[in-house]
This record gives C-alpha cells, structure tokens and sequence, in this order.
C-alpha cells in the first residue's frame, strides 16, 4: 500500500506494535520520501505532517475565520505566531484577513494607543474594513485634529453602510463640526439619519423622530415623529432587562447595549488631556505641540454632557445647552432625550430659581465682609 507521497509501508503491524508506533513509521517514511528530506539528509524526521498539505487558500479561510471571531488583537496576533505558514500567509493575504478583523479584534482603549496601534488601524482600513474606517476616522477628527482624513474614513465607512459612521456624520453635518456656524447642513444631517435609522441605529431613529416634530432639516410632521419615538422606545424595550420587562434600561440609569468602542475611546481620551492640548493635524498619533487655549481658539470647549457619548465640541457654542438651566450640552437631541431620562430630569432647576437661590446667598456674604461703621 502507498502513501500519498508515494511511500509503502506495510499493511500488516509487526508482532507487539501498537498504533502509535505505527503511526512514526509512517511519519518517518513519509519525510525520508520527501524532496527536502533529499535534498539535506539533515532534515528532522516526522518535521512534515497533513497541515503542511493542506492548499493555501483554505488556511486563508481559516485565518479570515479567527480573525471574524477574534476577542482582542492578541487573539489574532497568537495566530499569526503559532507557525511560519501563518505569518506568510497572513503577509500575502492580508487584506482579506484584517479586512474581516471584528470589532472586538480592533477595539483599542485610550490609555493603550502608541504609533503600532495607529498603524494596525490604518492597516485595516486600508484593507477595506469598515469598523477600522470608523474607529480610526473618530479618534482622527475628534482626538488627534486631523479633520479631514478623518471625515473621510467616516466618509468611506458610511458608503459601506455602517450605520455607526452614518449616525457620526449625521451628528457632524448638524452641528457643523470642524467649521463654522454656517457650515451646517440640516438637510444632510437628515438623510443620513434616516438612512442610520434604516439599517436599525435606535440614536439615529430617535434623532429623526425630534427632527419631524420640529421640522429640523425636513418637512415638519409631528406625527410620523411621534411614531418614530415610540419605535425608538420600543426598541430600547427589547433591550430591557428580564427582572425589568416593562422598563428601559435609561430609565434604570443604563442605556440599551454598550457603547461603541469609538465613544469608549473618547470618553478615556479626554479624562486626561484637556481638550485645548490636542495633538495637531498630522494625523500620526504622535504628540503634537498646541498653544494656548487663547492662542488656538479652542477655549470654554465643553464635552458632551451624554457621559457615554464622548464627543466634544471644535468650536466655542457649538452644542446645543438645555433650554432651562443651561448647565449642561448635548450634541444631539438623542444625547439630550437619553440624559434626561438617565440624570438630568431630577437635577434640573430653573435658571430663575438659582439666581434666586444664588442672591441672598451673595448678599450676606456681602454684608458679611463689609467694615464694620
């Protein structure tokens, strides 16, 4: 009987062999019939077995596979260390492994980002991933000043149909972010929340309710609106956990599902570094040498007061302050629908009463530190 290789062995085992000894007969036969084994006698015996035969596009499908279902990096880079193949193949086949990479596999914290993590985003987004697009075209515009390149990555995310990069751009084009007051564009900021709403985005879907009751950006209906609010709610509900099954989870001081791994990345990043210290606009990661808060035009900018959401302002005003106390801004009227229910509903007061609250406080302090006649 032959082997594959062409090598015999006998079909019948010698008296007192057991499985296993015949199994390295065969490995050993099998590497001495080999054309390496030929070439130098120094080869180890039994270093070939099956996997070795196995045909390249079916190790890539596996690599897509580990990288499709990748925990953190560190899954997929021990499969790119477990052997030689691995690592070649993954080099010649790289975009269409990272271009499978999950979103836990890309998820990186604030506290972790170095020019190696930059490069393994870019990497991924180069390779047509569309969570890289978005994760890294977030921390650009938003962390490291580079507006453009990372509008664009967003861009590209969005034509792809990711409903999380749609929903940003939605968030960018109503407030104008990155320029001016008059750089808004209501009508776009629409339909792209429309589209982020369509693909099951329940922000976006909120967003748009607001926007028909008020007429932002579209004909104004407040009934097609309350529609889309009740199936926002409805949505949320369906999130709603199994001891609470008739409330949302804002209402138990929680939204529905995390948040995303960008706002994560956000809300790390700017616990440490005040928002006038952003890097400059070389979009590398590297640290970059910003002025003065006065000199860059950047001071009084505030975060969104949404503590999951992690977007900040580019201008001074640039969000929207709540109607009646003006202590706390939102970018968007979801933040501002979510925090409401989640805090700001029972610490809100009116203006008027604080002041009225503030002036007998100022007026004995005044007395107090009068001279005495």
């Amino acid at each position: 009987m032959k082997t594959r290789r062409g090598a015999c062995y006998s079909c019948h085992a010698a008296p007192g062999e057991g499985p296993e000894v015949q199994r390295r007969k065969r490995r050993r036969t099998a590497a001495e019939a080999s054309p390496a084994a030929a070439e130098d006698p120094g080869v180890r015996l039994g270093a070939r077995d099956m996997f070795e035969d196995l045909p390249d596009d079916l190790v890539v499908s596996i690599l897509r596979d580990v990288a499709a279902s990748a925990g953190s990096p560190a899954d997929l880079a021990g499969a790119m260390l477990t052997c030689k193949r691995f690592r070649e193949l993954v080099a010649r086949s790289k975009v269409v492994v990272l271009a499978r990479a999950s979103p836990r596999c890309l998820s990186v914290r604030a506290k972790a980002w170095s020019d190696e993590a930059h490069r393994f985003l870019q990497r991924c987004a180069d390779a047509g991933n569309l969570e890289a697009c978005y994760l890294l075209g977030m921390i650009r515009f938003y962390c490291l000043g580079s507006r453009g390149s990372g509008a664009a990555l967003m861009a590209a995310a969005a034509v792809g149909g990711h409903r999380e990069a749609l929903y940003s751009l939605a968030v960018i084009q109503f407030n104008g972010s990155g320029g001016g007051k008059d750089d808004r564009d209501l009508r776009a900021g629409a339909a792209l929340c429309a589209r982020a709403a369509a693909r099951g985005h329940v922000d976006a879907l909120r967003e748009l309710g607001h926007c028909l009751q008020d007429g932002y950006g579209v004909r104004r209906s407040v009934l097609d609106g309350r529609r889309l609010l009740i199936q926002a709610n409805a949505r949320e509900l369906a999130a709603a956990s199994v001891a609470h099954p008739c409330l949302l989870m804002s209402d138990l001081g929680c939204r529905a599902g995390e948040a995303h791994a960008a706002n994560r990345f956000l809300v790390d990043w700017f616990a440490s570094r005040p928002l006038g210290l952003t890097p400059g606009g070389n979009g590398n990661g590297s640290a970059g040498t910003a002025g003065s808060p006065e000199e860059d035009g950047v001071g009084g900018l505030r975060l969104c007061s949404q503590a999951l959401c992690g977007r900040p302002e580019t201008r001074r005003h640039e969000f929207r302050r709540c109607s009646v106390c003006g202590v706390v801004n939102y970018c968007s009227r979801a933040c501002q629908a979510l925090h409401w229910r989640m805090a700001h509903k029972a610490e809100c007061t009116p203006m008027d009463r604080w002041l009225d609250a503030v002036q007998p406080n100022a007026i004995a302090n005044a007395d107090a530190a009068a001279p005495a006649p």
